[in-house]
C-alpha cells in the first residue's frame, strides 16, 4: 500500500512539475513574441488583428488567413511589403492562436468565418479578397459560402479543404482535442515535447525548399507551444475531416474569382486532393502548379501570391509564367531529406 501511495504521489508529483515546466515556458514564450497589433472583441472573443489602410489602392482589400500551427506574423512578414499602400489589407490571428482568444462557437470553420465577417465589418471592409494558406483554405471555403456578398475573391495557398484517405490526424491531436484529458495533455506534455520537435518541423513544412533564415522568431511560430494555443490548434485540425465531408460537395455553390497555388511536392498535405478537388469543384478557379515547390508558397513564392491576387482582381496575369519564374529559382533545392514522400503525406501530416 505504501508503495501505491508513492507511486501515486510520484505521478502527481511529475504533472505538477511539467504543468510548471508549461507555465513558465508560456510565459516566456509571450514574453519573446509580443502582440505586434490591436485587440478588439468580436464574436464574444478577444482579437488581435493588424489592419493597414491603402494609401494608394490599386486592389481590392485583402484578408490574409493562416493555417494550423501559426498566427498572423506567418503571413504579414513575408506578403505585407509586397501589397503595402496597395490594398487595404487585414492580418489577424485566428480564434485561440497566436493572441487571439478563443471565445466560444469558433471550434469550426464555419464559426470562424462568422467571426471574421464579424471582423470585416468592424474594420469597415464589405468585401475582400481572402488569402488563405492551408487549414486557413477551409475558413476561407467556408466565409465564401456563407458570405458570397462579402467575398470578392479567393487564394489558396496550398489549401487544405477536402476529405483525405482514412481521416485520421496526428494521436497528439485528437488527445489534446478531448475534453478532459486534453486540457491535461496540453498544460504538462505539449511545452516540453514542443520544443523537441518544433525545428524539424518547419524544415518538413517547407521541404523541399529551405527554411527562410529565422523562420520561427519572425513568424512568431513558438506561440503554438503554449498549452491554450495547442490545445485550439488540436481542435481545429481534429474537426477539420468532418468539415471537409460535409461541406466540399457545396464548394460548386461557390462564385468568386478563384485561383489555387499548390506545390507538387508539399509534404503536409495531399495537393492532388485538396488543391485539384477545389480547382474542379469551384466553378471557374484557376489551379497553379509548381514544381518542386513545398507547402509554403507565401514565404518561397511571394511573387507568384501577388500575381494571383492581381489576377483575382481582374488583372490580366500570365499566372503560369509566374510559376516558371519560381521553378527556375528553386529547381536546385533539395532540404529535409528526411521528411515525408511527396507522393504519401502520412495520416497525421495530411490535415495540418
Amino acid at each position: 500500500m505504501n508503495l501505491l501511495y508513492a507511486l501515486a504521489a510520484l505521478g502527481v508529483g511529475s504533472l505538477l512539475l511539467l504543468a510548471g515546466v508549461s507555465a513558465i515556458g508560456a510565459w516566456r514564450t509571450e514574453s519573446r513574441f509580443p502582440p505586434v497589433g490591436a485587440f478588439v472583441e468580436v464574436d464574444g472573443a478577444s482579437i488581435h488583428y493588424v489592419h493597414m489602410p491603402a494609401t494608394s489602392p490599386d486592389l481590392p482589400p485583402l484578408v490574409f488567413i493562416h493555417g494550423a500551427s501559426a498566427n498572423l506574423n506567418d503571413q504579414m512578414v513575408p506578403l505585407r511589403p509586397l501589397f503595402e499602400g496597395r490594398a487595404d489589407m487585414l492580418f489577424f490571428d485566428r480564434p485561440g492562436h497566436g493572441w487571439s482568444g478563443r471565445g466560444d462557437g469558433h471550434d469550426t470553420p464555419q464559426g470562424q468565418a462568422r467571426l471574421l465577417a464579424a471582423l470585416m465589418d468592424r474594420m469597415n471592409m464589405p468585401r475582400a479578397v481572402l488569402v488563405a494558406h492551408s487549414f486557413g483554405g477551409a475558413l476561407a471555403t467556408a466565409f465564401a459560402l456563407a458570405y458570397p456578398q462579402k467575398t470578392a475573391g479567393l487564394v489558396f495557398l496550398s489549401a487544405a479543404t477536402h476529405p483525405w484517405p482514412g481521416g485520421e490526424t496526428a494521436w497528439y491531436y485528437r488527445l489534446a482535442a478531448r475534453p478532459v484529458i486534453g486540457r491535461l495533455f496540453s498544460w504538462t506534455a505539449v511545452y516540453p515535447a514542443s520544443l523537441a520537435r518544433i525545428g524539424g518541423a518547419a524544415t518538413c513544412v517547407f521541404a523541399p525548399n529551405a527554411v527562410p533564415d529565422d523562420y520561427l522568431e519572425r513568424a512568431a511560430i513558438p506561440l503554438v507551444t503554449r498549452p491554450s494555443a495547442f490545445r485550439a490548434n488540436a481542435i481545429d485540425v481534429a474537426g477539420l475531416y468532418d468539415y471537409a465531408v460535409k461541406t466540399a460537395p457545396d464548394y460548386r455553390r461557390i462564385s468568386a474569382p478563384t485561383v489555387v497555388v499548390t506545390g507538387d511536392a508539399d509534404t503536409i498535405v495531399y495537393e492532388e486532393i485538396h488543391s485539384a478537388g477545389l480547382a474542379r469543384d469551384i466553378p471557374g478557379a484557376e489551379l497553379v502548379w509548381v514544381r518542386n515547390l513545398g507547402h509554403k508558397p507565401d514565404w518561397i513564392a511571394p511573387d507568384l501570391v501577388v500575381a494571383a491576387v492581381e489576377k483575382v482582381a481582374g488583372r490580366p496575369r500570365d499566372l503560369a509564367a509566374v510559376a516558371r519564374q519560381v521553378e527556375a529559382r528553386i529547381a536546385g533545392d533539395r532540404f529535409g531529406a528526411g521528411c515525408l514522400s511527396p507522393e504519401a503525406p502520412a495520416a497525421e501530416l495530411a490535415p495540418s
